[in-house]
């Protein structure tokens, strides 16, 4: 059972939630939801005891699989122990048994202690764990010639697929998952979407993947209104399921305040009169009546809208024979397409196959062979994968849009941020002080303002929060110029995608897929 009673947690003035009592049943799969700054994460440490609550009590299993984000922490372990550490009490008597083991000569009290290891190890699966450890990194993509190497040999996302493999080795009755999609290509979101969905314990997952969630999960465990709300179904059924409750509290309250005015009314017009007994009575039904108060959510929606300050040429980009190779390696061969204005290319494939390479190829005109040519009055904003960089520091966000643009008025700056949700003097942070997610809608607020007839956008999602994500999707849905989209939020690749570029089915190959994304997906089932 994982539960809490009464749990509240405060930062200062600002309330995350209180008096939080909500029960989490085993077999049931929850999405953890609410905007960045909600408290999500701080409520995945409160459940696994990582932070104590100010109020309240938590009740939880004695084991819990968490997925952990410091990626140094095992940097000296074999990666396959690494996973195994996953289990603690398995680990602990592995590492003991070993140590006695060459010890060499044992007395009596070593043999007895040896004897109730090697039970527990039996008990917890012990004899089979790197069998099962090798399941889950195979599942999650990690080569077999990585098992045995120590974790600092490995790059970042594959360190945190380990991590992953980590938290869901040994079945623990209980999983908390803080974000693990990022770093995933859709093979490996599929394939863990489908472990979650047959796992027979508690699942809590956040995530800001709609699609996933809406697969995953069998209720929504909502933050807002400093409170957490459970919901029925996924994302999409909360989402419906929270917008008729509050309408009907809202249409209810339309209603007593209309009967409240007519009491009122009659009130002002006979309390000097006669009909004292009435007067006193329609006084009571007016204290009845008063409205349901409702909380205000937390939840705040960010506006984006591209706009094409200028349309291209027909004919957008002619790529012939194009190759890209790093040392020995070819990751693009041949490459050879036409884009025409108005289309929306989907980048799809697997985690290190040449996405990212072939996007920055096409923008920057890298190449090792072949030919590039950007047609007539193209003007391309880029949303790089690693996009930090080209955030000067030392200048405050507001400053740097009026760089970008100095054309723009005061008012159509702050209007921008503001729609971007930098409110009041938040427009005014230095850009080094700005978290992951606000710069990436400061990326966007540069885009916006822009207005270019090409967006290449690589990972465009990885810092936005669900509010975030769909008004991108909308916003591109309705974007009148020429689109190339990495991404592996397969929401935005249906809802965005006309045409479909699948990097690395072989190596240094692009399959070029006119269609939908999801037409493509049919085609290759």
């Amino acid at each position: 059972m994982l539960a809490t009673q009464n749990v509240t947690m405060r930062y200062g003035g600002r309330t995350l939630f209180e008096g939080v009592t909500v029960t989490f049943n085993p077999g049931n799969r929850y999405g953890l939801t609410g905007p960045n700054g909600a408290g999500k994460s701080t409520f995945v440490k409160i459940l696994s005891g990582e932070l104590d609550p100010q109020t309240g009590h938590v009740q939880r299993p004695k084991r819990l699989g968490m997925l952990r984000q410091d990626q140094f922490a095992f940097d000296l372990f074999r990666v396959v122990d690494t996973v195994i550490m996953g289990n603690k009490r398995l680990w602990e008597a592995l590492q003991e048994r070993d140590a006695l083991y060459l010890k060499g000569d044992l007395d009596d009290d070593d043999g007895m202690r040896l004897g109730e290891l090697e039970g527990l190890v039996a008990e917890e699966d012990g004899y089979t764990a790197e069998a099962d450890a090798a399941v889950l990194l195979s599942g999650l993509d990690i080569p077999e010639d990585l098992f045995e190497r120590p974790m600092h040999e490995l790059q970042g996302g594959q360190k945190v697929r380990v991590l992953l493999a980590q938290a869901l080795f040994g079945r623990p009755p209980a999983l908390l998952l803080d974000e693990p999609t990022n770093h995933l290509d859709l093979e490996s979101i599929h394939w863990l979407a489908d472990f979650l969905s047959h796992y027979e314990g508690t699942v809590i997952v956040i995530s800001h993947d709609r699609h996933f969630l809406n697969q995953v999960c069998t209720h929504i465990a909502d933050i807002d209104y400093q409170t957490i709300i459970q919901y029925t179904g996924g994302y999409d059924a909360m989402v419906v399921q929270k917008t008729q409750v509050r309408s009907r509290v809202e249409a209810d309250n339309a209603q007593r305040e209309k009967k409240i005015e007519q009491l009122k009314d009659f009130i002002a017009r006979f309390a000097a009169g006669t009909r004292s007994t009435q007067v006193a009575s329609r006084k009571k039904e007016v204290e009845r009546l008063a409205p349901t108060e409702l909380a205000r959510s937390n939840i705040q929606r960010p506006y984006l809208r591209f706009e094409v300050k200028r349309p291209s040429g027909k004919v957008v980009l002619e790529a012939e024979n194009v190759s890209r190779a790093y040392d020995d390696k070819v990751v693009i061969k041949s490459f050879t397409a036409n884009i025409l204005r108005g289309e929306k290319i989907a980048v799809v494939g697997r985690n290190g196959s040449g996405k990212t390479t072939l996007v920055d190829t096409l923008v920057n005109s890298l190449n090792g062979g072949g030919k590039l040519r950007w047609g007539h009055e193209t003007h391309i904003g880029y949303f790089a994968q690693d996009y930090r960089p080209s955030i000067p520091k030392g200048i405050t966000a507001f400053d740097w849009l009026r760089l970008i643009d100095g054309q723009a008025g005061v008012e159509a700056v702050r209007g921008l941020l503001g729609q971007m949700l930098f409110k009041g003097d938040e427009a005014f942070k230095p850009t080094e002080a700005l978290s992951g997610g606000e710069s990436a809608r400061l990326m966007f607020c540069k885009l916006m303002l822009e207005k270019p007839n090409i967006l290449v956008l690589d990972e465009p999602t990885n810092h936005l929060d669900l509010e975030a994500v769909i008004a991108l999707g909308q916003a591109l849905e309705k974007y009148e110029g020429t689109l190339l989209l990495v991404t592996h939020d397969e929401d935005l690749l249906s809802t965005v995608a006309t045409r479909v570029w699948s990097v690395g089915d072989k190596p240094g190959q692009v399959l070029d897929y006119t269609g939908s994304y999801d037409d493509f997906v049919n085609s290759r089932a």
